[in-house]
């Protein structure tokens, strides 16, 4: 067959198939450096000054080779396709990844993590709170570093997954009302999942130590959707409205309308006692 030669099949399923593995194929010769490229010409001089790039290290790699070796195996994506089709019909998506053991999230390398807070890697800390940490994948990235690590969650399934990790679980309506204060609050693509996103930022403020820091990672350009909503259109009751209609557009609207009036400030990596913001394929 021609390259570029189009297959036509006649099953949805057969056709969805190949089509998964064309994509896979193609992931795997692409210039990954592509993910971690930014245009800083439409970023204000102020906040691309604080930009800190990143590459696919070794931890990223291999977590993509697992991602790709769990594609190659046909006949349990079969069984997951067949089974997620039912389980839906009354479960949530990430509660049915987390009963599949599928899903699972990657943010950043551990050696990532220590360049964003602008630490050593044998930095030590009391207490993290993971907000929204799925499976753990990523908690487990950060917890090391830890004397102590919390999380909420709202899929119950994902919840025991987290327990039986050895994390502590807080009700999702009202940990920031406990007056425990944490060294590290991360946010890790929750923010565009939520009803009440600027509410949530504030929340998260009032719980951080004086020095605390706080890591948020948000896809941009903006699509949010809430699976567990009011609005039956899956919109939040909040709306961030940053501005512009690109990653790069974005990122000073992030910054100076939804960030700083939450009382958020941007930091280098370096300064202590400041908030660090986390975007794209490196860090604010």
């Amino acid at each position: 067959m021609a390259s570029g030669e189009r297959v036509y099949l006649r099953s949805t399923l057969s056709r969805a198939l190949y089509d998964r593995i064309k994509r896979d194929e193609e992931l795997k010769t692409f210039d990954k450096s592509q993910w971690y490229r930014v245009d800083m010409t439409q970023v204000n001089p102020e906040h691309s000054a604080l930009f800190l790039p990143l590459s696919a290290d070794s931890q990223t790699e291999e977590f993509l080779a697992q991602c790709h070796e769990k594609s190659d195996w046909l006949f349990t994506q079969l069984w997951h396709t067949l089974v997620k089709s039912i389980l839906t019909l009354f479960m949530t998506q990430t509660s049915v990844n987390g009963l599949l053991r599928r899903g699972s999230m990657f943010v950043f390398s551990r050696e990532q993590f220590v360049r964003l807070l602008g630490v050593s890697s044998s930095w030590r800390a009391d207490r993290l709170l993971d907000l929204g940490a799925g499976d753990g994948r990523v908690t487990e990235v950060m917890a090391g570093h830890f004397d102590g690590v919390s999380a909420t969650e709202v899929s119950a399934t994902m919840q025991n997954i987290l327990r039986d990790k050895g994390y502590s679980v807080l009700d999702v309506a009202t940990w920031h009302e406990s007056e425990t204060l944490y060294d590290v609050v991360t946010c890790l693509n929750v923010l565009d999942r939520c009803d009440r996103p600027l509410t949530l930022l504030r929340q998260m403020r009032r719980v951080l130590l004086p020095d605390g820091l706080l890591v948020v990672a948000l896809v941009l350009p903006l699509s949010p959707y809430v699976e567990h909503g009011e609005n039956r259109n899956h919109r939040p009751v909040e709306e961030m409205s940053p501005g512009g209609s690109t990653f790069s557009g974005q990122i000073s609207g992030v910054i100076d309308s939804v960030f700083r009036p939450a009382g958020l400030e941007v930091s280098d990596g370096a300064e202590e006692g400041s908030d660090r913001l986390v975007s794209g394929g490196g860090g604010f």
